[in-house]
């Protein structure tokens, strides 16, 4: 009897946690020589000021992978390679949507550029926590940190 009650809980908890979300955003944690690229954030005002990991959304029919590289090269001017996921999936409730961000690096001689922030930065791991990081992007602050500390960053 006790084991029908945990199976039911554990049906019950499955079901009460699982979202459908919209869409998906991805973002890039480009890792460069044990640094990771920080963006500050121009607009919307209320996101001005705040600093982030570049992506954007996920077009239907469009890989994550894909959004990435697509994404890097219009907000940056770089293409990347894409490489595993860093830190936990983000559910943004206001979006409907779902933040994922993966471990990129930079593919050739073209260096990142401002072209949609105020401002981009290579940030070491003693940095992270200086910056004022949009709330979405916090979770995974950590992630980038522990990956940064690893010796192949």
């Amino acid at each position: 009897m006790a084991s029908d009650f945990l199976i039911d809980l554990a049906r019950w908890s499955l079901v009460q946690s699982d979202q459908s979300y919209e869409k998906t955003i991805v973002g890039a944690a480009i890792l460069d020589g044990g640094r990771v690229l920080g963006c500050l954030r121009a607009e919307p005002p209320e996101l001005a000021g705040f600093w982030e990991f570049p992506g954007g959304k996920v077009e239907p029919g469009e890989s994550e992978s894909a959004a990435l590289v697509r994404e890097c090269a219009e907000e940056l001017g770089v293409q990347v390679t894409v490489g595993p996921q860093v830190g936990p999936d983000v559910p943004l409730p206001h979006q409907k949507a779902l933040l994922r961000v993966f471990e990129a690096r930079l593919v050739g001689t073209d260096r990142p550029q401002a072209l949609e922030h105020a401002e981009v930065r290579w940030l070491g791991p003693d940095e992270l926590d200086q910056l004022p990081w949009l709330p979405s992007d916090q979770p995974i602050v950590a992630a980038v940190r522990a990956r940064l500390a690893a010796p192949t960053a």
